[in-house]
């Protein structure tokens, strides 16, 4: 379903580490705007909101809201670190076109 690349798990876990709350995993989801049509969401929860689907992916749980499901189905999820800054990418399968920063697609 979702692939996060090592390099991703390590740069959420050192986020995870740092947190007050209690953290139970990562949600994702893909929501209408952006420069493409859609935007990639995702942020640490302390619980899954009902009908998401969940799956596990090197010992972090994942959670995506129904309506995202299709959309994110076989996107691998990697963290660089370069020249123009640190951050998430995606290779979304699904994604017909791409913007610039990569953060949106259609």
């Amino acid at each position: 379903m979702i692939e996060l690349t090592e390099t991703a798990v390590d740069a959420l876990r050192s986020v995870i580490e740092t947190t007050s709350t209690p953290v139970v995993g990562l949600r994702l989801s893909a929501q209408a705007g952006g420069c493409s049509g859609y935007q990639y969401q995702m942020g640490l929860v302390e619980c899954a909101e009902p009908g998401d689907f969940s799956c596990e992916k090197r010992g972090l749980n994942i959670f995506i809201d129904p309506d995202s499901v299709v959309l994110l189905a076989g996107t691998t999820i990697d963290f660089v670190d370069g020249l123009e800054g640190s951050g998430f990418s995606f290779d979304n399968p699904n994604a017909k076109s791409t913007c610039g920063c990569g953060k949106s697609f259609c």
